[in-house]
């Protein structure tokens, strides 16, 4: 497999802001960036996002992301503004960080999306994240995870 973006990047040691990174796909593509209207939300790097009412708005918890920010921004964005994105396909994983320790969790376990919305949980009940690798169980531990 083709990497499509790789971060060289273990341990996180209780950061969960490390966001979601595309790690590979499937067919090696590079997944295509597009521009779609966001809510009133400061973005960041890696940030999952879900469209509410025509736009973009923060993916938690067992909300699954249809998008992933590729922007950073300082300040919140004006409702409607366009800002660059990756969608989301069951091809896809990414690499991520657990906000919790993950001891519990197993490869192939569904886990929810951090409150940030930049890393994931332990939390399996409601998950909709599959853990397809972990570099370790406590928390800021390196994981990938594909969104199917």
């Amino acid at each position: 497999k083709l990497s499509v973006e790789k971060r060289a990047v273990t341990k996180h040691k209780g950061v969960s802001s490390m966001g979601f990174m595309i790690y590979s796909t499937d067919d090696g593509r590079t997944p295509a960036t597009e521009y779609l209207p966001a809510g009133v939300i400061t973005p960041k790097a890696g940030m999952a996002l879900k469209q509410t009412g025509g736009l973009l708005v923060s993916a938690v918890g067992t909300e699954a992301p249809g998008y992933i920010s590729v922007c950073e921004r300082e300040a919140a964005c004006a409702a409607g503004e366009n800002i660059p994105v990756v969608r989301v396909s069951g091809d896809i994983i990414f690499e991520t960080a657990f906000s919790a320790d993950a001891g519990a969790v197993k490869l192939g376990d569904k886990v929810t999306v951090s409150a940030d919305g930049l890393g994931v949980t332990a939390t399996t009940s409601g998950g909709v994240a599959e853990v397809v690798y972990m570099d370790g169980a406590e928390n800021g531990s390196m994981c990938r995870v594909r969104f199917n």
